[in-house]
């Protein structure tokens, strides 16, 4: 291998793993659901990519296997995959944080309705104070 290569592997080995490390500290360190999904899908791709291309360049390097296909195959289904499972995540997350918000909003309605019943004086139905009072025609 040539000192080329291997500086070259060197230095993707160390960006793939400052990659990582940013990815895995965002999912740990961001506020909520769809921030943090950012971090292992986007960032943590690109680390876990880079360290495939250097282990394809290395075991690239004699000249019974060319190119490594292991690697590049693993690499393709990463790149594939990563996305459209962060795209199912965040959509299933948008979905249950509206249903959510809608139920909020259903029990503030309902606490505003039974906090409205609770201030009103009781006052009896028109009806009956008709049916009461006795300067009421009767029917007859």
């Amino acid at each position: 291998m040539s000192p080329l290569s291997e500086m070259v592997v060197a230095a993707l080995i160390v960006l793939g793993a400052l990659f990582v490390f940013l990815g895995s500290f965002g999912l740990a360190r961001l506020p909520d659901f769809l921030t943090r999904l950012h971090g292992p899908t986007k960032a943590t791709t690109i680390g876990v990519g880079a360290i495939l291309l250097a282990s394809a360049i290395f075991f690239s390097g004699s000249e019974s296997t060319p190119v490594s296909l292991h690697e590049l195959a693993i690499l393709l289904f990463l790149f594939i995959t990563a996305p459209i499972t962060a795209h199912l995540l965040a959509k299933a997350a948008l979905h249950r944080q509206v249903r959510r918000e809608m139920r909020a909003a259903d029990d503030d309605e309902a606490a505003d309705r039974a906090k409205n019943r609770e201030a009103a004086p009781n006052k009896p139905d028109v009806g009956c104070q008709l049916a009461n009072d006795e300067s009421a025609p009767a029917d007859g």
